[in-house]
Parts: structure tokens; sequence; C-alpha cells
């Protein structure tokens, strides 16, 4: 009887082994690819608030630290609500700008978005979006010339995609512009790991003791991380948020060929230097602020 019993325990586990599922041998299934949703980053804009009085005043003195052009300017309404803004792309070397001067009250959230970012395609990016984790605080809505949406990252990042019915052509940046983000140490890892496989892109450098003259604090230290992807540049500053001003008002930091040049062009144009030129990081840098208000971080390559 043992000999029998033995012989039919064998068959027993032969059989379930034959029966066991092929999937179990499967290898698992690999994440699916996030599609290529930036376009460039000449096509990515800081967005730029202004009171109408100050818009032409703004726009002159931002070519003439700059260099570049203007496109047409117009009034539009460019929020899903009743709304009237003068609006104008500003075209620079050194990045592209979308100036809003509103008419009438400004709906919200608008006005706490920091840039807009052109997407090959809106509803795949919505998607996208929403799957690594960001919030839609403004869903999508026709503009005059395509289809745009607000979306917030964590750590309280606003950000405008868009995309244009006729897509635009636009040149090269000849130097590519930083999209500046302060977030708290609480909001680093899902704001960058969020980002980071929404745009395809990488961490270039994480520096847990940058300099804290960077963001004000000569006496301390601070963590930086870098991002880049398609869409451009993002520089993410972790800080206790213990800022003197005017740090953490900035959005973005324009990379010049002359840091010292560039500031005399700027002062001549009625720009105010608010923090002067201090040398960190390999950059020479400084803090402006335009007329009407536009605060900017403004970097050169230190001399070797």
């Amino acid at each position: 009887m043992r000999t029998i019993r033995s012989a039919l325990l064998g068959l027993t586990i032969a059989a379930a082994l034959a029966a066991a599922p092929v999937s179990f041998a499967k290898p698992p299934v690999p994440t699916a690819a996030t599609p290529t949703l930036a376009v460039g980053p000449q096509y990515d804009t800081t967005h730029v608030y202004v009171a109408p009085e100050d818009f032409d005043r703004f726009t002159d003195s931002f070519v003439a630290t700059f260099g570049g052009s203007k496109s047409k300017q117009g009034v539009f309404q460019v929020t899903p609500t009743p709304s009237q803004t003068m609006s104008q792309l500003v075209f620079t070397p050194s990045g592209t700008i979308s100036v809003f001067g509103f008419k009438t009250p400004i709906p919200w959230p608008f006005g706490a978005e920091r840039t807009g970012y052109l997407v090959t395609n809106m509803d795949t990016a919505m998607k996208v979006a929403r799957d690594h984790g960001a919030d839609v605080i403004v869903d999508t809505f026709p503009d005059p010339i395509g289809r745009d949406a607000v979306i917030r990252w964590g750590g309280g990042v606003n950000m405008q995609l868009y995309w244009h019915t006729q897509a635009p052509n636009y040149e090269p940046l000849e130097r590519i512009p930083e999209n500046r983000v302060y977030v708290s140490p609480y909001s680093l890892h899902k704001f960058v790991h969020d980002f980071v496989k929404f745009s395809n892109g990488k961490v270039v450098s994480d520096v847990a003791n940058a300099p804290g003259i960077e963001v004000g604090q000569p006496d301390g230290t601070y963590r930086r991380v870098r991002i880049e992807s398609g869409f451009g540049k993002i520089t993410v500053l972790v800080t206790n948020g213990h800022l003197p001003y005017p740090y953490g008002r900035e959005t973005t930091g324009y990379e010049v060929a002359d840091l010292a040049a560039t500031l005399e062009k700027a002062k001549a144009a009625g720009v105010s230097v608010l923090v002067p030129p201090f040398t960190s990081d390999g950059r020479n840098a400084a803090m402006v602020q335009f007329p009407g208000g536009y605060i900017a971080e403004i970097h050169a390559n230190a001399a070797k």
C-alpha cells in the first residue's frame, strides 16, 4: 500500500506541473514607454503677467537686454471663461516668453502657472501627465489657435500645456534657459520622479550640499537637482523656505555669453539689479527686475 501511495503521489505532482499555467513561466511585461511629448525648448515659454500700462515698457526692456524680436501684439481671450488680455510673444536667443497684460480681472488660477510647454498631442499629454501624478487644475479648453490646459505637479508647480492647430516654426535657441523650481525636501522626490517620467527626461546632477549663496543663504548649503528633457532644463532648488527677497520669486534663469555686458544693456533699458553678480557652480549669476515687476536670474559661464 505504501508503494502504491508513493506512486500515486508522484503521478499527482507530475500532473500538477504539467498543468501549470503557461503564463507562470512568461517574463514580466515591460512597462510601456512614455511617448515623446516635447516639441523643443524654443516652444516652451515663461509666462509673464504685467499691467497693461507696463506692457510695452517691459517687452522693450527684455529685447534690449537679450536681443531678439516680438510677435504681433493683440488682445485675446486665452482663458476658458470670459476675459480679455493683451498678449505677445518675445523671441530671444536665450529663451521665449509669453507676455499677458489683462484688461479684465484674471480668472483663477491663471497667473500662477510658470510656463507653457508645447506638446505633440494634447490628449496624450494629459493622460501621461495624470498617469504620472499631475493634478489637472484647468481641464483642456480651446483658445484662438489651439488647445490649452493647466496642470500641477507635486510641490505646487503649476504648468500650462498647449497645442497649436497649425504647428509653429520658431528658430532654435542659442542658449536654453532653466525653469527654476523651488520645492521643499518633502516634495522633492515626487516632483522629480513624476516630471522625469512624464518628460522622458533625466537627472543630470544632484548636489546635496550646493553653495547656499545661490539661494541667498551664503553661510549654509542646500540641495540642487538639475533635469534635462526635450522640454529644456529645470533646476530644482530644495530649501527650507528661509529665503531672502527676491529668491523664489524668479521662475526662469537665462544663460548669456557675457553677464557683465548683458547687465549693462539691462540697466540702460531700465532694469534693476537686485542681486549683484556672484560666482558659484562654474557660473557668474545675478538677479534682476524688469519694468513691470518681472524678476529673473541671468547667468554666464565663469571664465576658467
